[in-house]
């Protein structure tokens, strides 16, 4: 199917909205690295549960050495350092804020994908991430009255907006060498559905890193206990539940499968079509007003968007 990547690529932005959404709320009642490591653990047995339906196993099976150091390295720079600083970022600026800087997750993929991948990027790709990337910036920098951009954060919100988008971005090609490997390396006799169940079986790997690098935080700033604080809220543990589903699960695991059928660069431009998502949501759960500059910023980028399947 043409353009299979980019679609998915837009699933994957919806499904990070929904996250983000309970991801705010969830890191306000139970801290970021509780949240963390809550959601990594039910993600990993969400995942067991899938691959044990899809492919018999419960586990990412016929992984190799090499496909673990891949996806555990993606796992340490995408979860651990970039969803670090997310979540945090999410206490001190918010959610749509965080958001923002996630815009810069695309060029620091296509960077590390020309690093890493010695992918390329026409100029119409270029023009057409540009675009997009204008657009989002609009509609996330309309708050201010009169319509002017006013933007006021505290320094280590910025500083942990930038971790963000650096950790996503690079995480992402990260996990697009160690999924690649790990196709290589399936025998001919194994589960017809194993070329479908390898996003989420990568994904688990990632998980189960993942948590286990926000364990040794918490170990090492003697946090542990706020896990057992986090089981007497449960309306926490329901935001967690949420995020996690339409995170680790669905979210990670499509964003995997999109950089499958597309460049790093342009998949991750299309997922960062989050914040534009999340105007609406925003709108009705806060009772926010959508400014015409917002509804300009969506227009630009949806003109963007089109320009990727144009080209």
């Amino acid at each position: 199917m043409q353009h299979l990547g980019e679609i998915i690529a837009l699933l994957v932005a919806v499904s990070w909205t929904v996250t983000a959404l309970f991801a705010d709320k969830a890191s306000h009642r139970l801290g970021s690295m509780t949240t963390n490591v809550l959601r990594l653990v039910l993600a990993s047995f969400f995942l067991a549960i899938i691959l044990w339906v899809g492919i018999g196993h419960p586990y990412p099976a016929y992984a190799d050495g090499k496909a673990w150091i891949w996806l555990a390295a993606s796992a340490l720079v995408g979860y651990v350092f970039g969803d670090w600083c997310l979540f945090n970022s999410y206490l001190v600026i918010g959610a749509r804020f965080g958001q923002l800087f996630m815009t810069l997750a695309p060029p620091m993929a296509a960077i590390a994908g020309w690093a890493i991948l010695g992918e390329t990027l026409s100029g119409k790709s270029l023009l057409a991430m540009a675009v997009t990337l204008c657009g989002i910036a609009i509609s996330i920098l309309s708050k201010g009255e009169h319509h002017q951009v006013h933007l006021t954060l505290p320094l280590k919100g910025v500083l942990l907006g930038l971790g963000a988008g650096l950790g996503q971005g690079v995480g992402l090609v990260l996990s697009k060498v160690g999924m690649e490997h790990y196709a290589e390396i399936i025998p001919s006799e194994a589960p017809t559905h194993m070329e479908t169940m390898l996003p989420f079986a990568s994904t688990m790997i990632r998980a189960i890193v993942g948590g286990a690098g926000f364990l040794v935080l918490m170990a090492l700033q003697k946090k542990t206990a706020d896990l057992k604080a986090a089981a007497h809220d449960p309306k926490g543990l329901r935001y967690t539940l949420i995020l996690t589903l339409f995170g680790p699960v669905i979210g990670v695991s499509l964003s995997l499968m999109a950089v499958r059928y597309t460049s790093a660069g342009i998949a991750s431009t299309l997922m960062a079509l989050t914040p534009v998502f999340i105007l609406i949501p925003y709108a009705l759960i806060y009772h926010q007003r959508i400014r015409p500059r917002e509804l300009l910023g969506v227009a630009v980028s949806m003109a963007g968007v089109a320009m990727f399947f144009l080209l």
